[in-house]
């Protein structure tokens, strides 16, 4: 019997067409709206330019009064002119009290109104500033009776390619946010990011977008998410062809929407303000966090910043799904003490599928029997005053995002946060039990020493880097080469890498995110002997047109593959098995491809907190596409070299 050869995979694939930038030109509109008109002045220097934003939206670019009429107001109503039946339409929106402000004076400056509700622009006829005391029009602008206003417009979902990327349909909310409802993404691409540009189809000379939270780190998973993203710097919808995710690394689509060529949208001018499912206020207006604190080397760091009567805290920890990151304030003024701690623990919920941020009370060094110990606030007649805002979890990392009021009415078991000075603080990282509360963590899974923060700060930022940039000190439980030995009858599917455990480690190559699952198993090393025939069912997919999803299989002794990138003379340098046909004219063509099978993740890619393949495997579910499976018949010749390698050609 001869010596049996080793198959080996590296998983190459090609960047989608390239198509050229184009502009375009939108008459009768300007950055500000509609134009109505200026306003007409009777009294009081009143002046300004009216615009008509949205159905329920007024612009005032440069409005000017004196602010000496007793009782004025912007006023509006659908009277042949302004009158005392008028509306107050209240300046500035969120005013404190019961009755709104009475106009103050203003000089030269951009004012946003927002009729009261339900009022539309098309329930009004004029707007004007009004005395009310004594019913005197001081200026007033009339609004055109066949005005075209700008509307939101809603778009198809994302085009579904590749990484389980789908979303509900998609709306533009103005000329530069994007609202994208129900979007789940795998988050398993390797450098994705929501990207604009030029073009028939996305491609390379494209532009990065922050995600919801005003970031440009690689995107996270989600998991039926509703999210608002905003357009960079000057850019605007007007300006681009297309929204994707985009895998800058290895230039690949996961899925797109293509942006119309007629669109009215309302300009963007900071009117746009939703609240969506991984925030609880507008992230774009969030202050960003300007202080940071690495608590554990390379493993707990935490941000902060003061709003208000509340503080928001994030918690960035490398820790698994079952381990909690516990941060607060101190038992004991002046030193750092456990007992007596007031401390929120962070961790991620896995049976439920949720971030969680849990107030905790320290009495007792001792898990909690329902009266002391280490025990959440309600379980001992308390108060759960820590509010999650976001959680994150990626590359090993779990980031969970919470607010907490500064002072609380909680009784003995909340710590005020004081406004000015600085307070003992206390961190460490634990295991959870069975009932996903915090257990007695080691002693050097703790903070030590005495650490004091001033939670008012604004530039305490001691972190040199994010977690995320940082490599693990720890040895990472890698995954073991798994073989097949003595099997003819072979299955090639597409599955997920398996990030720094899996295809990384066994290639000591990068990976966009999807390999070969061979009989189910990712990459195995795939013993055959010389003289003998083997059969392999090929299901990496058949639509040329769609590269995300089209990986004809091939067997080369090239360890690099991509046989169809190649130029004539690359091609002569590989030598090609089996997988690969010749027309006519002696051009290669592919001819093993069938129809898509995927192993995917269930939610999100959770390789980085399982230790074996095996218990990842379980994470995943397969899709296969309709249609039938392509049949490759190999017999290994006699010259066949000890090592060769199964590839994508394409």
């Amino acid at each position: 019997m001869d010596t049996l050869l080793p198959l080996v995979l590296f998983l190459v694939c090609a960047a989608p067409h390239q198509a050229s930038a184009q502009s375009r030109h939108y008459p009768g509109r300007t950055k500000y709206g509609r134009l109505v008109g200026e306003f007409k002045e009777y009294a009081h220097g009143i002046r300004g330019s009216v615009f008509v934003v949205d159905e329920t939206t007024l612009f005032i670019k440069g409005f000017a009064y004196d602010g000496t009429g007793p009782d004025a107001f912007f006023w509006v109503g659908n009277q042949t002119r302004p009158s005392p039946e008028g509306e107050i339409v209240p300046y500035p929106k969120d005013f404190k009290g019961r009755e709104p402000p009475i106009l103050p004076a203003i000089s030269n400056a951009d004012i946003i109104l927002r009729l009261p509700f339900p009022k539309r622009i098309r329930d009004i006829k004029w707007l004007a500033v009004w005395c009310r005391r004594f019913t005197v029009n001081f200026g007033d602008v009339f609004i055109p009776p066949n005005l075209e206003i700008p509307k939101t417009r809603v778009l198809p979902e994302f085009k579904r390619l590749a990484h389980q990327l789908r979303s509900g349909n998609i709306s533009i909310l103005d000329a530069k946010t994007f609202y994208i409802p129900n979007l789940h993404y795998d988050g398993a691409g390797p450098d994705a990011y929501f990207w604009v540009g030029n073009g028939s189809e996305p491609n390379e000379f494209g532009i990065k977008v922050p995600n919801e939270r005003g970031s440009l780190e690689p995107l996270r998973g989600y998991q039926g998410e509703d999210i608002e993203i905003q357009l960079p710097n000057n850019l605007t919808v007007y300006n681009i062809d297309w929204l994707s995710m985009w895998c800058v690394q290895y230039k690949h689509n996961f899925g797109h929407v293509m942006i119309p060529k007629d669109l009215d949208v309302p300009p963007a001018l900071g009117q746009t303000k939703i609240t969506t499912t991984s925030t609880t206020q507008d992230p774009l207006q969030m202050p960003k966090m300007t202080n940071c604190r690495e608590l554990l080397s390379n493993r707990l760091q935490v941000e902060w910043e003061m709003h208000g009567n509340e503080v928001q805290i994030q918690l960035s920890g490398r820790i698994t799904e079952s381990q909690y990151m516990a941060f607060g304030i101190s038992g004991e003024n002046g030193r750092s003490s456990m007992l007596g701690a007031d401390v929120v623990v962070a961790f991620y919920d896995k049976d439920q599928k949720a971030f969680k941020a849990v107030d905790y009370y320290l009495s007792k060094y001792a898990q909690c029997d329902g009266r002391e110990g280490v025990c959440p606030d309600e379980k001992v007649g308390g108060k759960n005053e820590a509010v999650v805002i976001s959680g994150e979890q990626r590359d090993g990392i779990i980031t969970v995002t919470y607010k907490r009021p500064l002072q609380t009415r909680d009784g003995p078991y909340d710590k005020i946060i004081p406004f000015d000075s600085e307070v003992n603080v206390i961190a460490a990282i634990g295991p959870l039990n069975s009932r996903m509360e915090a257990n007695a963590h080691n002693s050097g899974d703790r903070t030590s020493g005495d650490i004091r923060i001033d939670f008012s700060s604004r530039n305490d930022h001691a972190c040199i880097s994010s977690l995320s940039e940082k490599k693990e000190v720890s040895n990472l439980k890698v995954w073991k080469q798994l073989r097949i030995v003595g099997e003819k009858e072979l299955s090639a599917r597409i599955g997920p890498t398996g990030g720094q455990r899996g295809y990384t480690h066994l290639t000591d190559h990068p990976s966009w995110g999807i390999a070969w699952y061979i009989n189910d198993l990712l990459i195995p090393e795939v013993f055959v002997e010389r003289g003998q025939s083997y059969v392999f069912k090929v299901e990496g997919g058949f639509e040329e047109a769609n590269p995300a999803r089209y990986h004809p299989f091939y067997i080369t002794d090239s360890s690099e593959g991509g046989f169809g990138q190649k130029s004539e003379e690359q091609q002569k340098q590989q030598r090609v098995f089996a997988g690969v046909g010749y027309d006519a004219e002696g051009n290669p063509y592919p001819n093993t491809a069938g129809r898509y099978c995927e192993w995917i993740h269930k939610t999100v890619d959770q390789s980085s907190s399982k230790e074996t393949f095996e218990s990842f495997f379980e994470t995943l579910k397969l899709e296969c596409e309709p249609g039938e499976p392509a049949i490759l018949n190999w017999t290994v010749a006699m010259d066949t070299p000890d090592t060769v390698y199964y590839q994508v050609q394409k």
